[in-house]
């Protein structure tokens, strides 16, 4: 009988133990797709998901960190010719070139840099992360602000909450639930390539903190009156909090604010 694994907990791993919440998450990662021409798996463990996910693609690769569990991985799945378990942390993977998905039970600890590098990835079709559920809420507007990566990327990416999953369905339980954060590529951007210099220098002008308030940071670089022009066109009070400014909001600002 093989001996347990010790959970690492410089590796923040939280193994998911439930069958229905592992299938759950893996047809969102499928979503509208019958299959999925390559998935790349961030935090394979002992291949809950994997197991799930190997169905619906042409190409798993499963990455796991941990290399105690990296043979009992490809002995489970030794008969699976699409799962192709790579040992080694999935941040030094090189993006492929040709479209691909992420999923994964993302370490707590790591969640931000998985993020980061989903976005950076240039063929990147969509990622289905289970996060901790407080980092999802924040991503997406959940608790009814919005924060500066996700306002600055809105044009190609569209981020939400797909669900939560109680803590009780991990092994060993971690102190939070997880929620279950999908970030899609948009098809077509809300903006041209040619505007998307302007729009990060806008979104970070008003998330500077200068000023004291969005109104005032903005009108570091625009004139009082198109600021209050832009603030009237799209509804916002000249107090509010920049957080509080949804991406429509801020789409508004862009269109009557720059050339």
């Amino acid at each position: 009988m093989a001996r347990p694994t010790h959970v690492s907990r410089a590796l923040s791993q939280n193994f998911l133990a439930d069958r229905a919440t592992a299938e759950y998450v893996a047809q969102l990662a499928v979503t509208h797709r019958r299959q999925i021409s390559l998935l790349l798996e961030v935090g394979a463990g002992k291949g809950a998901l994997t197991a799930r996910l190997a169905p619906h693609c042409r190409e798993l690769h499963a990455h796991e960190i941990d290399p105690r569990l990296v043979p009992g991985l490809r002995t489970r799945f030794s008969e699976t010719p699409q799962v192709h378990v790579i040992a080694g942390d999935f941040m030094g993977t090189r993006p492929p070139r040709t479209p691909f998905a992420v999923a994964g039970n993302v370490p707590f600890s790591r969640t931000a840099d998985i993020v980061d590098w989903c976005l950076r990835a240039p063929a990147i079709t969509d990622a289905t992360l289970l996060t901790q559920l407080e980092y999802a809420r924040k991503r997406t507007g959940d608790y009814g602000s919005w924060t500066l990566l996700t306002v600055r990327s809105w044009p190609r990416y569209e981020w939400r909450l797909v669900g939560r999953v109680d803590r009780r369905r991990f092994s060993p339980v971690p102190r939070v639930d997880a929620g279950i954060l999908r970030i899609e590529r948009r098809r077509t951007p809300l903006l041209e390539p040619p505007a998307l210099a302007g729009w990060r220098h806008l979104v970070e002008l008003g998330f500077s903190g200068v000023g004291g308030s969005l109104h005032a940071s903005l009108r570091r670089a625009h004139p009082r009156r198109r600021v209050d022009a832009a603030f009237r066109a799209a509804r916002l009070d000249p107090h509010v909090l920049v957080g509080e400014v949804s991406p429509d909001r801020w789409l508004r600002l862009h269109r009557e604010l720059m050339p």
